[in-house]
Parts: structure tokens; sequence; C-alpha cells
């Protein structure tokens, strides 16, 4: 355990990978943009309530201005931080990456061209994940995924197994269920897929996602969404992958049922929390469904595919998003109205 590794992105994502990566004994460095965060980090550590455990550990925390005299490097960085961000903090990550050490994208989205671009193509690792906690309180975790229902697959841009991928995918094994794969774009588009049908629908209504998915309508719309965003990455080119630890066998079927499939298995996990939206609209921010149903809005556009479930998604979150009008469960009566 040599490897020097930072967890850029102290938020709920970024503070459950590096709970587990530091009491796996790996050395680990967190650096983040939120101050108070950072400061609880320095003092009594991280706390990470999970389902079937309770993590406490001490942690090495860095303000984004500390890395100008900490004279650190890095082999491995965990990039876990807003689609909105990944492209300034990439920029600012790259020169305390080693020449040889790698990034990997611990997000949602398709970014992985976007850090390619700037970090450099040979530098980067895809990552498909799901793993859902929140964070109200500096320094404490609420995860609501535990170790059996955390999963992530990693792989090369190019397909190819690779020493690097293998120790990235042990690595993470400390968090949760790691596959590598040969298809990591095709992995991240079947996931992409799975949260436009749950993440973009329950976002609008601030509800709880065992609550949201059992609204009278809300299956359909979900498949509807599916159907969208599956036809996009086919146009694409992306093939579906098996996500989540299911087995081949288990995605086997027409692409409605592996859509069923998929967001019933990511419900099972997730039922106990908020989707990522909710999280942002509370604390007053922006969501990053641009980067999620905006995405598969923007392809159908340029593709001729027509979308209108994912775009009205993207349009009720962007009036959110303006403040004119608020997160609640009203909002499905809109969605319904538009599709």
């Amino acid at each position: 355990m040599t490897k020097k590794i930072a967890v850029l992105g102290a938020g709920a994502i970024g503070s459950s990978i590096a709970a587990d990566l530091v009491k796996a004994g790996h050395d680990i460095a967190v650096i983040d943009q939120w101050p108070a965060q950072v400061e609880a980090l320095k003092a009594p550590g991280l706390h990470i309530q999970m389902p079937d455990a309770d993590v406490n550990v001490p942690v090495r925390a860095f303000h984004l201005c500390d890395l100008a005299s900490a004279n650190l490097e890095f082999d491995i960085v965990f990039l876990a931080v807003k689609s909105y961000d990944d492209r300034w903090l990439a920029e600012f990550i790259k020169p305390w990456l080693k020449p040889d050490g790698v990034l990997v994208g611990t997000q949602n989205g398709m970014n992985d061209d976007t850090l390619a671009s700037i970090i450099g193509r040979d530098r980067i690792v895809g990552c498909a994940l799901e793993l859902s906690a929140e964070i109200f309180t500096p320094g404490r975790v609420k995860r609501n995924t535990g170790h059996k229902t955390t999963w992530f697959a990693v792989g090369e841009l190019d397909g190819l197994y690779t020493p690097r991928v293998k120790e990235i995918a042990a690595i993470l094994g400390s968090v949760g269920r790691c596959d590598v794969t040969s298809n990591i774009y095709g992995a991240k588009w079947t996931k992409l897929i799975a949260n436009t049908m749950t993440m973009g629908p329950f976002g609008l209504l601030g509800l709880g996602n065992s609550e949201a998915a059992s609204l009278p309508g809300m299956f359909e719309i979900s498949v509807r969404l599916g159907r969208e965003s599956f036809a996009v990455g086919a146009a694409l080119g992306y093939r579906t992958e098996a996500i989540f630890g299911l087995r081949a066998d288990e995605f086997a079927g027409s692409s409605d049922e592996n859509l069923v499939t998929a967001m019933k298995t990511l419900l099972g996990h997730v039922s106990r929390g908020r989707t990522a939206p909710i999280h942002d609209h509370l604390k007053g921010r922006r969501s990053e469904m641009e980067y999620i149903s905006g995405v598969v809005s923007k392809k159908g556009r340029e593709l001729g595919i027509p979308t209108p479930c994912n775009d009205a998604v993207v349009e009720i979150d962007r009036q959110i998003n303006r403040g004119e009008i608020r997160m609640d469960r009203s909002n499905f009566e809109r969605l319904k109205a538009r599709v």
C-alpha cells in the first residue's frame, strides 16, 4: 500500500470512499473546496453512518489552497465532485498528479472525455458507480448503501485489461464490490439510463426514493425515460452492460426488461435514501441533471431522436434551479402534463 492517493471532493461520495480507504490502510489525502468540511475532517475526522456499520476515522485533509505548499504528488486521484466542477478541478489537480499517475472520475455522467482532454487520455481510468450517501453536517455522512450494495465498475477507455485498472479495482474493493469491464462507456451509459429513470423524476419532488417510486404512473414514466435514453445511447454506439453487480444472464432479455431490471436493482439498493438532486436543491445549489437527463436531450436533438420525457425533466429541474418553482410533490403533475 505504497501508492499516494488523493480523494478530490469530500462531499458524501468522496468522504465515503476516503473513509473506507483510510480504514483499509491506504495513504490518503482528502482535498475539498468546502472550508467547514475540511476543518471538521482535520479535527474529529470522518464519521460515516451506514445501515450495517459506523465508521469513524481520522483523515489528512487539505483546503485547495494548502496544496501549493504541501509538497505532495499523487499516483491516483479519485475525483468525486459534481459534473459541473470536474473541468476546473481537473486543471487544478493536474500539477500534483505524477507523470505516470491516473485520475479516476468517481462521478455520475459521461465525463471521461472531458477529463482526458485536460489530464491526457492515457492517464484516465473510467468508473461507473452506485454509492448513495448524503451530507448536511460537516464531518458526518449518512451512507445509504452499505458495503454489500455499493458497486463500482472500472475500465480503461480503450477497453484493455491492464495492471493499473486491476489495482484500482482492488483498492475500491474496500468500499464496495468493484468489477473490471472492457466496456466502461457502455457501463457508464447504462448507469446514466438508470439515473434518468430515477434520479431525474424523483429529484423534482423532494420525496424519498421509495415514496417517489410508488406514485401512480411513476413506473410508466420511468420506463419511457429509460427507452429514450437507451435509444440515444444505441445511436451513439454504446452497448448496454450488466451493472450493479448483476450477472450477464440476469441482464438478458429485451431492452425494456433490462431497463426495468436496472431500475429495480438500483431502487433496491437506495430505497432508504433521497436522490442527489434533492440534496442539491435543499442546499440551494443547482443540480447536475444537465449532465444526466440533459445529455440525453442534447444528444437526442443532435441525432434527431425525440426525447420528450427527458426534455420535460430537464426543463422542470431548470425552473427549480432558477427559483421559479419549488421542489415539491406537485411537480409530478407538471411532469405528467408535459409527457
